[in-house]
């Protein structure tokens, strides 16, 4: 196995990758508050608020995790990882509730990156 392709290195990049894109969302759904509805769907206050409410806490969990990630400290790594799956597995429920595909599958491919990673680093 090369010297890249270490679980840690793994972990580290998929988990990147899923917190990157998490704020990245939130912070595009600030910007363009329709940007998750179904076409021709109204900005109301309430999906003007669920935004920014989704930003407030996407933003600092990504930054936290892109942070950990980044400085190779994986003390702590684990829950952290949790708390982001967990938090993914809400925005999915969200999604199905919602039946809006795109919501369910983005969230719940991120929980699975999340809370396997932990997994394995709490058994490893």
């Amino acid at each position: 196995m090369s010297t890249f392709l270490t679980a840690h290195n793994v972990i580290a990049v998929a988990n990147g990758a899923v917190a990157l894109l998490s704020g990245v969302s939130s912070v595009a759904g600030v910007i363009k508050p329709g940007l998750g509805l179904p076409k021709g769907a109204p900005i109301t206050a309430g999906v003007d608020f669920y935004v920014r409410a989704y930003a407030v806490r996407a933003l600092p969990l990504s930054v936290v995790a892109l942070v950990m990630l980044a400085s190779g400290s994986w003390a702590g790594l684990a829950a952290m990882l949790i708390v982001l799956g967990l938090a993914q597995v809400g925005d999915s429920v969200l999604g199905a509730m919602r039946r809006n595909l795109g919501m369910f599958l983005g969230p719940a491919v991120s929980a699975l990156i999340h809370l396997l990673s932990a997994a394995w680093i709490i058994t490893h």
